[in-house]
């Protein structure tokens, strides 16, 4: 029951998801240095990891109250030990991306810098707070990509598809408790189509047919539940957009590796997703 409760804070669906960022990265890296893909995955296991531990110690007085069957709320696991180990994460996960290679070890520190921000500030702010969540995407994007630190001059502005679509949802996920409004709902449907629009025109401009499939897909995926939120911004419907929004993340990063390195390769991303979706029957996502 102990594992049980600290598997529980480390939302082990999402850290799924988090691999499938660093491979969509190696794949806009050329997918080699696979030594260095290797630390990738599990510098970014870590800071994910980390900060979601770190999150639940941060709101864990807003939990007692509005979700008190968490582990810090329900006794499960101390406050002392979830700030413990989430700070070990965090740093296990720096390390493991500094010996990659130093670049990788730069946007490790990065991560886990606007990781420890968001959680302890910038989850509070309805502007500033969504952006700092969907930059951590951005760069764990990017921590794939420095397997080989030379691409990254040339790649940084796909990081920019994580960082909206993830921008966009985070701002919705802020009424999952007490409701939302129609005006977030909105903004967060614009910029879900803005990110179709460009993954279907990279897939379009590199002739990957499968790449644009996958975008269509994700389309697919996100449009009806996010459309629920739009016509009723009621808490369960926002649950449920946002369960669905974090574990199709895995979908933009098939797309992206699809685009970079072909169709076989984006199957090997999507294995996560059913690892995510399978590990999310078991484990809360939010």
């Amino acid at each position: 029951m102990r594992l049980n409760a600290y598997l529980q804070l480390m939302r082990p669906a999402n850290v799924a998801t988090a691999l499938a960022d660093v491979l969509a990265g190696y794949a806009i890296a050329g997918l080699g240095h696979r030594r260095a893909l290797l630390w990738l995955l599990v510098s970014t296991a870590c800071l994910y990891a980390g900060g979601v531990v770190l999150n639940d110690f941060f709101d864990r007085d807003l939990d007692r109250v509005e979700r008190p069957e968490r582990p810090i709320p329900s006794g499960r696991v101390s406050a002392t030990s979830a700030a413990a180990l989430g700070a070990c994460l965090l740093l296990a996960g720096i390390v493991a991306a500094f010996m990659a290679n130093p670049a990788a070890g730069v946007i490790g520190i990065a991560i886990a810098a606007l990781v420890v921000l968001y959680d302890g500030w910038g989850k509070h702010r309805a502007l500033s707070g969504p952006i700092n969540m969907g930059s951590c995407r951005g760069l764990n994007l990017l921590l794939g990509v420095a397997a080989a630190p030379a691409v990254l001059s040339a790649a940084w502005p796909v990081a920019l598809l994580p960082l909206l679509y993830i921008t966009a949802v985070t701002a919705v996920s802020r009424g999952e408790v007490l409701g939302g409004s129609r005006e977030v709902a909105a903004f967060a449907l614009i910029s879900l189509s803005l990110v179709l629009s460009a993954l279907i025109g990279l897939g379009a401009v590199a002739a990957s047919w499968a790449g644009v499939l996958l975008a269509v897909v994700l389309g697919l995926l996100v449009a009806p539940p996010f459309l629920a939120v739009y016509h009723e911004p009621s808490p369960p419907r926002i649950r449920r957009a946002i369960r669905t929004g974090v574990l199709s993340l895995v979908v933009l990063n098939a797309a992206i590796g699809a685009i970079y390195a072909g169709p076989t390769y984006a199957l090997i991303i999507l294995a996560t997703g059913a690892i995510a979706f399978s590990l999310a029957r078991v484990f809360a996502v939010t």
